[in-house]
């Protein structure tokens, strides 16, 4: 059984040597860089609906190219997949 979520709650997560904290509230969820003001907001409604996808699709569109994933720092080439 699952728990109802009724309050948000926040999780401190790190990546790539960055901290970061995730708000999940009943209306969505935050992620926002440490010491910083403004993340990324996301509203389950726009998940569901499919906005969050356009969203995605429209940022990347129009941001820097990024990195291929080897490249990125404690990408470990040699596992070429993930244990499940």
């Amino acid at each position: 059984m699952t728990t109802k979520l009724t309050s948000a709650f926040k999780r401190e997560l790190e990546m790539n040597g960055e901290k970061y904290t995730l708000t999940v509230a009943p209306g969505g969820f935050k992620l926002v860089q440490k010491g910083k003001r403004k993340g990324i907001e996301l509203a389950w409604s726009s998940i569901v609906n499919g906005d969050a996808a356009l969203a995605t699709a429209l940022t990347a569109s129009i941001a820097p190219p990024r990195k291929p994933y080897e490249q990125l720092p404690g990408h470990r080439a040699e596992h070429g997949h993930t244990k499940h």
